[in-house]
């Protein structure tokens, strides 16, 4: 029987439709099973603290229980890997940090684009802090600047790992102020604190946690923070760039997932992870952490990770920066 070419037009249409309208329902009834959160670094650091502070409120708003996987090596890749091969259902998720900006550079053949595949559902930022030992004989930055200028070479700076932030924040105040520090790396911040309370490094670029009840009891000294403006707890710590124009360094952790994954998944995960983040009871936490909300879509955040991969990727150049 032969259609007339109205009545083909009109069922041609409709099944063409079909699947947008199964894709639709099918997001819409998101999530059915539990959602896996794959992180790229052991429990304790400060990525996985991010991922299970939010995991149990999302596990309530979702309506399906969450599991953290750890996956931690090769500074954070081996997971972001796993979750660009998974299916792009919204069911693999990635807890990661600053280190995807500065992986993109330091590491010459990964076999994913962090920019292209990822879209961030949440994220925090904040401060890391400049921190010497109290046997260095310094109170402000310009002074420790001085000082590092007398004694080129000899200021040991620790870090949590090679290409870790806390390294890159070190590696940008070298470019900046043109001193020359020796570069020790630790396998994460806990060795790197210790070594620093005994006086074995001078100098460290250090999160809050890691460092704030040795500073109230005198064992080290704060001089300034790595953000762009003042930590809201902290009011009389100055930052870097108040005496290095142009200096800023941040810390933050984010959730994400595949960007191909449906549009309507990743506003879900975005807009309930966020109401999460909103909840002042969450944002004092937060702060406690040394961290903020990043105010913003997941578009802003794609727009802030294409900036600091061009910023790292100078530094990681510059300094000559390499894997462990």
């Amino acid at each position: 029987m032969k259609l007339p070419r109205r009545r083909f037009l009109h069922l041609a249409a409709g099944a063409a439709a079909l699947p947008a309208v199964s894709h639709s329902a099918w997001a819409q009834a998101y999530p059915t099973r539990p959602i896996r959160i794959v992180v790229g670094y052991a429990p304790g650091g400060g990525t996985d603290i991010f991922v299970r502070l939010i995991g149990q409120p999302l596990s309530e708003r979702l309506g399906q229980s969450l599991v953290i996987e750890n996956r931690p090596g090769a500074a954070s890749n081996i997971a972001t890997e796993a979750v660009v091969r998974a299916p792009a259902d919204g069911y693999t998720l990635l807890g990661f940090d600053a280190a995807a900006a500065i992986n993109a550079t330091m590491y010459e053949k990964l076999s994913f684009n962090f920019i292209r595949d990822i879209a961030a559902v949440g994220i925090i930022r904040g401060p890391l802090f400049l921190i010497v030992h109290p046997s260095v004989p310094v109170h402000s930055v310009p002074e420790f600047i001085a000082y590092a200028k007398a004694n080129p070479g000899k200021v040991s700076m620790a870090s949590a790992g090679s290409g870790n932030a806390t390294h890159m924040a070190g590696e940008l105040f070298k470019v900046m102020t043109h001193v020359d520090m020796t570069h020790v790396p630790y396998r994460g911040a806990g060795p790197a604190v210790t070594d620093l309370l005994g006086g074995q490094v001078q100098v460290y670029f250090g999160s809050l946690p890691a460092t704030i009840e040795h500073i109230r009891a005198g064992k080290l000294r704060m001089l300034a923070a790595t953000t762009a403006t003042r930590f809201e707890t902290l009011p009389d710590v100055p930052t870097v760039g108040e005496f290095v124009p142009g200096y800023e360094a941040n810390q933050w952790f984010a959730v994400g997932l595949r960007k191909s994954t449906p549009a309507e998944i990743v506003d879900r995960l975005d807009n309930e992870i966020n109401t999460i983040l909103a909840d002042p009871r969450m944002r004092a936490q937060l702060v406690e952490l040394g961290t903020t909300v990043f105010a913003g879509s997941s578009a802003d955040f794609g727009r802030f990770f294409v900036d600091e991969t061009e910023k790292w990727a100078k530094v990681v150049k510059f300094a000559g920066v390499k894997p462990d």
